[in-house]
């Protein structure tokens, strides 16, 4: 990360913790609901399949730009599915730089081609080992290691939803990231129960016994891009929620935090790690702000 980046994420940081100030840092502009799969645990994709024109697109980033948000996200659906005309999810990220986005990630299911060199994180969704993450996604586990092999830059960090399918699987995702030249570390989220998908939600216990896994893998060193002070409050789900330094943005309608906020009662089952770690930073938690500066340096 540039200085000129970590001091301006830095300033904002500081003035939302003394002034309890509630304006977004990181935004989220959902490309697209189009998906080539149908896995077990989302309940967000090919609602409408619609693609959203470049131009939208554009427009949505400038509203998320002029309202303060410097870290960007390129979300979908599938976000490689993207395109108009001859512009892809290439372009967007471009823009986004030109625009003056400090940090732009794009998350993908990773079973197209990995061409993005200019993104600064590709979250590349792994769900396990291949039996587990077959189970939840469909035969994709050998494509995605063939694209990551083959990827043009070492930008990826695996994004893993634990669930019960593949609660065993969090130390192969761990060291397989750890073993593959392109991938920079792996982040951890706890399944968000929609309505549809509650038959996968994980107890306490089990929570408790997956950050015991994350924390040993930590320890041996393995690349994770999680803080290990915000896990009492994820097992607890003790979490301030919403995050109001988080924002959406779907087609002109703009959510805080995310899309689940509309989903009555799902709030208070957050499994998202980020909201976890985003809200007890700016509530001014030591050991979470220590932790993030760490972590953030060496990741991003």
């Amino acid at each position: 990360m540039k200085f000129s980046s970590f001091w301006q994420l830095a300033t904002f940081g500081i003035k939302t913790i003394l002034f309890h100030k509630k304006d977004p840092i990181l935004g989220t502009v959902i490309v697209t609901d189009k998906c080539n799969l149908s896995c077990k645990h989302c309940s967000v994709n090919n609602i409408t399949a619609v693609i959203y024109p470049y131009e939208q697109i554009k427009r949505e980033m400038q509203t998320l730009f002029d309202m303060g948000v410097r870290i960007l996200f390129f979300c979908g659906g599938e976000t490689f599915m993207w395109q108009d005309g001859a512009k892809t999810i290439r372009d967007l990220v471009i823009e986004a730089k030109q625009m003056g986005f400090l940090i732009v990630n794009v998350v993908t299911n990773g079973t197209h081609p990995i061409d993005l060199p200019e993104a600064d994180l590709i979250l590349l969704s792994l769900d396990g080992d291949r039996e587990a993450h077959n189970q939840i996604r469909g035969d994709t586990y050998d494509t995605i290691m063939h694209n990551i092999e083959n990827a043009t830059a070492s930008n990826i960090c695996f994004y893993m939803a634990i669930n019960q399918i593949n609660k065993h699987a969090i130390e192969s995702v761990c060291r397989k990231a750890h073993e593959l030249k392109n991938v920079r570390a792996v982040s951890f989220n706890f399944h968000t129960p929609y309505p549809d998908t509650k038959q996968l939600k994980l107890s306490k216990a089990e929570k408790q016994s997956c950050c015991d896994t994350i924390t040993r893998m930590m320890n041996e060193g393995m690349p994770v891009f999680n803080l290990k002070s915000a896990f009492p409050y994820l097992i607890s789900g003790t979490f301030p929620t919403p995050c109001h330094q988080c924002v959406v943005i779907e087609n002109g309608k703009i959510s805080t935090c995310g899309r689940c906020i509309s989903v009555p009662g799902l709030c208070s089952e957050c499994g998202y790690f980020f909201v976890a770690e985003y809200t007890l930073l700016f509530k001014g938690k030591i050991k979470i702000i220590l932790e993030m500066l760490r972590t953030y340096l060496k990741y991003v």
